[in-house]
């Protein structure tokens, strides 16, 4: 079988970029698979629910004591692992949450201060310290402030994964045109095909058949194309 003429050979598709590794998923067990904004997220109902627990406990409720250790315990873990994220963030939302913590109005002295004045109430709740209730009431004084902390934590790993669902999305929008560039060319490559096929006559059979198939390959990558193109769209309308 004669070589194609390399003006109706099909150019190879390009390799898109490998995007960097996006934390959409937390690994802790204790997480529960949860996306880092629901974390972040779910920190803000957990210091309330600590400030509740720890002011039953003090109230000398062991069942609260042991639940405000647990949301404690849980909180300090989440918290981790949010700070951490950065490491594993591209540069631009690596700089979006350590600026949200650790920027010039940073949010994460804040949340470490909560934690450590909920830790230090339990101490004293459970020594039945006389100081107790004046730490508890420091403690309480803080909720307006640490909420507003976790509030801008949680815009800020929203942000990080909105920037992330575009760079996909116009990631995957390159990968179907290239891929529809390919479709096009194999269409020629197969048109012509046929056409040294009739030429061929009888002995074009084996040639035309390749053809044929050819031709029903790039229907199946325009019906492929067509797909990923409207669910890039639906993807891109429900971030």
């Amino acid at each position: 079988m004669a070589a194609l003429p390399d003006s109706i050979r099909p150019r190879a598709l390009p390799v898109a970029a490998t995007a960097p590794t996006s934390p959409t998923r937390s690994a802790s067990p204790g997480d529960s698979g949860m996306s880092l904004v629901n974390i972040a997220a779910r920190q803000r109902m957990l210091s309330q629910r600590m400030v509740l627990q720890t002011v039953l406990a003090a109230r000398g409720s062991d069942l609260h004591m042991k639940a405000a250790r647990t949301s404690l315990k849980l909180f300090i873990e989440s918290q981790a692992r949010l700070v951490d994220t950065p490491r594993h963030l591209d540069t631009v939302g690596a700089d979006i949450v350590r600026t949200a913590y650790h920027g010039p109005r940073g949010v994460g002295s804040t949340i470490d201060a909560f934690a450590q004045q909920v830790g230090t109430v339990l101490d004293l709740a459970e020594r039945q310290s006389p100081r107790t209730e004046e730490a508890l009431g420091k403690l309480v004084e803080t909720t307006d402030a640490v909420l507003d902390a976790l509030n801008t934590a949680t815009t800020a790993f929203d942000q990080v994964s909105k920037a992330q669902s575009e760079r996909l999305m116009k990631e995957l929008a390159s990968i179907v045109a290239s891929i529809q560039t390919v479709a096009r060319e194999a269409k020629v490559v197969s048109f012509n095909a046929q056409v040294m096929a009739a030429r061929a006559g009888q002995h074009g059979r084996e040639f035309a058949v390749v053809a044929n198939v050819l031709s029903g390959i790039t229907h199946e990558i325009d019906g492929l194309s067509l797909q990923a193109v409207s669910l890039a769209g639906r993807s891109r309308g429900a971030a």
